[in-house]
């Protein structure tokens, strides 16, 4: 029988929570009474049900002991490089702190910027520049093209 790997499962279990926490978050969204079948809850349970059914796949590998992880030239199993991790930790952890009093545009930036950093990006100053142009885009498109309520935070005026 194949070793079973509990950090294995333990993800499998995290992206199977994280599709439940998802579903149940989007049973809360306020629905108008407008919106005859599809509304806004549509999109987020999808992605929950996607979640779900990929954790419950990922789960049946890792209780198999069948998961493929990735390895080294040697065929040991790889070595996870703490110090990026924590920086996408702190990246998703600085977009949830900084959204409502910065705004999106600066959040999405630093979570841009941050993000390029982890995957091996040296050039900070480029991955601010294109982040505050990719989020600059993204708002106009969810504030004026589908007329949702991002919160523009200290760029307030200029947005």
């Amino acid at each position: 029988m194949p070793r079973r790997d509990p950090g294995a499962v333990g993800v499998a279990l995290g992206i199977v929570g994280l599709g439940v926490f998802f579903a149940l978050q989007s049973t809360a969204i306020p629905v108008s009474p407008i919106y005859a079948k599809i509304g806004p809850t549509v999109f987020p349970l999808v992605v929950a049900a996607g979640l779900i059914l990929l954790g419950l796949v990922l789960l049946r590998e890792a209780w198999r002991g069948d998961w493929r992880g990735e390895r080294e030239d040697d065929g040991r199993s790889a070595r996870v490089d703490w110090p990026r991790v924590w920086l996408l930790v702190a990246a998703l952890l600085s977009t949830a702190l900084l959204m409502t009093s910065a705004g999106f545009v600066i959040a999405a930036t630093i979570l841009f910027a941050l993000t390029a950093r982890a995957f091996g990006s040296a050039r900070l100053l480029r991955d601010a520049a294109w982040g505050l142009g990719l989020s600059l885009l993204a708002y106009e498109g969810f504030v004026r093209g589908l007329g949702l309520d991002l919160p523009a935070g200290i760029l307030a005026a200029i947005l």
